[in-house]
Formats: structure tokens, sequence, C-alpha cells
């Protein structure tokens, strides 16, 4: 009999037939409790409220750009993705193409529950009053057919000029129109991008192990690219191409995507910017209040980090912030709200988020909620 078969069914089972002729009660037995008996356990997957895996009040900027998302295959990384929208917010959010790969859900579909978070994340942006802007790429190509459509409150255009707060102007664009393999050899793009899916494979796999043996994140696919000289003057190709272009359009400065290579540089006065990619660098740009930008890095969960600071504020014998003292109107004690009651909504306060592989701290049985934390240290 096949391990399916022994798994599924009860009545030819032999562990259970010998328990039966012992007289015991037979009970359905749980799909883990079944793998058990032959030595093997399933992934875990765990529910947890989203208000509970908010850790910190979330940094405020004043423009954040992503890119090169690729949701809808497994390279993406999703998890991590969600977890930086939920500690980042702006007044306007940039999808700077790429963020559905349409190449790779015509082939084959992948689709989680941590891809549907980030779509649930950005719409939720959008609804709280944050301008979402989706400037599409070569793999999410089919929505430049709704190109001056507003989608869920995500306006869809080609390309932007972005203002700064310093009064700067930024071209904002994909930049797979600089790509002379995407534009003239479509063929050959399709299979560089099936050559680079192998990569990511091989990456993830070496990244797992690496986790296994405790070691950080390393991309296998990033460490190649940067190697290889062709790799190297094509990103340098076009680099210059694209700044060529903002030169010429008489802009300050251009922000894109495409090549998965964060970057900012000066190049002949041109304010050459590229906010990476979420498959391997995970990385998106931001600017500040004053016209400043950074790139910013999320390869660790925002809850494993604030675990870690605590733990070195304990031995350092630092002590956590104390409550404020109770008012007439506060006699318990309880810090009041610091967002107003009337721009929540069931979703946002109450909405489960499954999680699957790597569960945050924020997100396990010991976690306390924040009620539950303030109403004990009243007590």
């Amino acid at each position: 009999m096949t391990l399916t078969g022994m798994l599924t069914r009860t009545t030819d089972n032999p562990i259970l037939a010998s328990a039966k002729s012992a007289g015991k009660a037979l009970q359905a037995k749980p799909f883990r409790d079944r793998l058990a008996l032959f030595s093997l356990r399933a992934r875990g997957r765990k529910r947890v409220k989203r208000k509970h895996l908010i850790v910190r009040e979330p940094v405020r900027h004043r423009t954040l750009f992503i890119s090169d998302t690729h949701l809808g295959t497994p390279g993406c990384k999703a998890e991590l993705l969600a977890d930086f929208l939920r500690h980042n917010e702006a007044d306007t959010l940039y999808l700077v193409g790429d963020i559905i790969d349409g190449w790779r859900i015509k082939r084959s579909w992948y689709w989680n529950d941590a891809h549907n978070h980030v779509i649930q994340e950005i719409l939720r942006k959008a609804r709280k009053g944050t301008r979402v802007i989706y400037v599409p790429g070569n793999h999410d190509e089919a929505l430049r057919d709704y190109i001056g459509v507003t989608l869920a409150g995500v306006e869809v255009i080609n390309e932007d000029i972005h203002h700064a707060a310093d009064g700067k102007s930024y071209l904002v664009l994909h930049g797979d129109q600089f790509d002379g393999v995407v534009r003239y050899a479509k063929w050959l793009a399709h299979v560089g991008d099936w050559a680079y899916n192998l990569a990511l494979t091989c990456s993830g796999i070496l990244h797992n192990i690496r986790r296994t043996f405790g070691l950080s994140y390393w991309s296998l696919s990033a460490y190649l690219k940067h190697k290889v000289k062709n790799a190297v003057e094509y990103i340098s190709n076009y680099e210059e191409a694209v700044a060529r272009e903002a030169r010429d359009r008489g802009v300050d400065g251009v922000v894109c995507g495409h090549i998965h290579h964060a970057e900012v540089r000066e190049m002949d006065g041109i304010s050459y910017m590229n906010d990476g990619d979420w498959v391997e660098s995970c990385t998106a740009l931001a600017e500040d209040m004053t016209g400043n930008f950074t790139i910013l890095h999320w390869t660790r969960f925002a809850a494993d980090i604030e675990e870690e600071r605590a733990e070195r504020e304990n031995a350092l014998g630092i002590l956590p912030p104390s409550l404020p003292e109770p008012d007439a109107h506060n006699e318990a004690g309880v810090v009041p709200a610091t967002a107003d009651p009337a721009d929540e909504t069931p979703d946002d306060d109450l909405e489960e988020v499954v999680i699957g592989n790597h569960i945050p701290v924020a997100a396990r049985d010991d976690a306390q909620p924040d009620s539950e934390k303030i109403a004990s240290s009243a007590a």
C-alpha cells in the first residue's frame, strides 16, 4: 500500500487495525497525527491578527518607491514586503513596474496568502489617503492598456514627473524601454527570464540551508550578476542610457527599476536612483520630508529586530519607557490611541493573517497583544 493510502484510509491501516484488535476505541485522527505515525511532519501555518504583526509605530516618509516585486512567482519575498508595508507609511507610494509577473503567471500559476497580503496592504494605503501610482513594467505590460485609469484608488500611468520636497523634479519610469533585449529581442528576454528564475530557485535553496545553520540572507543570483563581466557592463550601459534620457527631459534626476540593482548616485549632474527589487535585495527607495533619498533594506522581519533590540536592552539593564501617569479622565492609566478611531475599520483591526514558513516573534503564541500588556502594566 502507498503512503497516501495509509494516511487517508483507516480500515486497512495496520497500526490502527492492531489498536482495534486490542479493544481500543477508534477515533478520526488529525492529518498531523497520521503523519507522525510515519515520522513525517507537516509545515505549520499560523493565523494571527494583523494588528499584532505591527510591533512598532510605522515610519513616516514623504514618498516611497518600490518595484520588481514579481508577485506570482516563488522568488518573491512577499512576507517581507508585506511586513515592510505595515511598518512604513508615505504620502505617495510609487509602484515602479513588474509588481505582478504576468510572464510567469501565463506559464504556471503561483499565488499564496502572502501575495494576497501585499495587495491588501497596498489597497489599504490607497483607502487611507496615500496616493498610489502604478507605473507598469515589461512583466506587467498588460496594465499598459489601462493607462489613465484609476483602479481601486490606484492610478495607472506610463511615467510621471515627481516633484521632491526641495523643489527638484525626477522622472519616474520602469526603464524597460532602455533594455535593448526586451525591446528588440523579446524571445531572448523570455529565455533570460527562465535562466534568471532558475538562479533564483538555486538561491532560495541555498538560503534555506544557510538559515538552518543560523547564517544571514545571501543571494546567489545577485552575486553571480555582479561578478559576470557582461552583466556588469549591461548594468552600466543601462544606467547611462536612463540618465541620458533624464538629461534630455530637463529634469534633475530619474527613479527607475527593472535591473534589480538598487543604487543612488550622481551621473554628470543627474541623480540616478534605482529602487532595487523584492526577489534578491528586498529594497525600496524613500524620500524624507526634506527631499533626501535613501535606499531602505528590509531583509528581516520588524518583529525579530525589535525582539533582539529588547534582549540587548535587557542585558544592559535599560528599562522600557514607563506608562504616563493616570489623570482624572484616564484612571486606569491606559495609553490613548495615536490613531483616529474614525479612521479604523473592522478590516484593519480584526483581519487575520496566515503566516507560513518563517513565523515572526510577534506572531508566536507567547506574543502578548498590546491591550493585554497595557492592562497588566496598569494592574
